[in-house]
């Protein structure tokens, strides 16, 4: 009976039971359970162990179609630093990712307003933009930030902002962080930084990318890693916070279970068509 039933189920129904299990807990977070992984622990780690106070480089490379994996890395990444009063030059090596990025920043630094901390921009943070050139870039800026960068996202004079007075090339910085869709992202920063000006980086990726970046990790080259919306979970649990990457993972991982019993259920009724046209 019940192979009958599942041949003849049309599938429209699976299609809108699929897009309810996403949906649902977007809406209304169920709290499935998250356990952090060793390179996300040790990306945490990266970032706690930086000296409060400290100048922190941030390079977010992605553009908006990264934006349901990357983007709450940035910010959970964003807040972990501000808790610890560090100053964050922010750099986008992405065309399509600055008005996103700005949009980002803005909105945590929003946030700390509203708890009467009043984070200034070109104090406590600058957002120098987009500037063409991938590779070249990260060398340049090993020369010279504000030469390479005259002018911040906002067309203001970088050498005018309080926040790089004292900021020369990557000396000057703690930590770099970098949340990275691809190409130019967290491979070219270690090849062309990490390699070569030794400033001690950790990397926020897609998880179609986090393979190829494993033994970064595994070297000491990256000193943490977050992979994916599954990374950027992992770090919200870490830091307490329930983010829109917890939410994702909900969705996601009950979206994943639907299809892994569609999968069963079809073999099911495939295996009793069998048996019923059997001589």
């Amino acid at each position: 009976m019940a192979p009958a039933f599942l041949g003849k189920l049309d599938r429209r129904w699976l299609f809108l039971a699929l897009g309810l299990l996403v949906l649902g807990p977007l809406l209304w977070p169920i709290g499935l359970p998250v356990v952090p992984s060793r390179p996300v622990i040790q990306f945490r780690n990266a970032i706690a162990a930086v000296p409060d106070g400290s100048t922190v480089l941030m390079s977010c490379d992605y553009d908006p179609a990264s934006r349901p994996e990357l983007v709450p890395m940035t910010v959970t990444a964003l807040r972990q630093l501000w808790d610890k009063h560090c100053r964050v030059v922010v750099t986008v090596l992405w065309n399509g990712g600055p008005a996103l990025v700005d949009q980002t920043i803005e909105s945590v630094a929003n946030e700390y307003r509203l708890r009467g901390i009043p984070l200034v921009d070109g104090v406590d943070y600058v957002n120098l933009g987009y500037k063409s050139g991938n590779e070249a870039v990260m060398v340049l800026m090993g020369q010279g930030v504000k030469s390479t960068f005259p002018l911040d996202q906002h067309r203001r004079p970088t050498s005018s902002l309080p926040i790089l007075r004292e900021v020369r090339n990557y000396s000057s910085f703690a930590l770099l962080v970098n949340i990275s869709a691809g190409y130019p992202g967290t491979k070219e920063w270690v090849q062309q930084v990490n390699s070569r000006f030794h400033l001690p980086m950790v990397s926020g990726c897609t998880a179609v990318s986090a393979p190829e970046y494993y033994p970064y990790l595994q070297s000491g080259q990256l000193r943490g890693m977050l992979g994916g919306m599954a990374g950027a979970a992992e770090y919200e649990k870490l830091r307490g916070e329930r983010g829109p990457a917890t939410h994702g993972m909900d969705a996601q991982s009950l979206a994943h279970l639907f299809i892994a019993a569609c999968i069963v259920l079809g073999n099911v009724a495939h295996r009793g068509r069998r048996r019923e046209v059997r001589p």
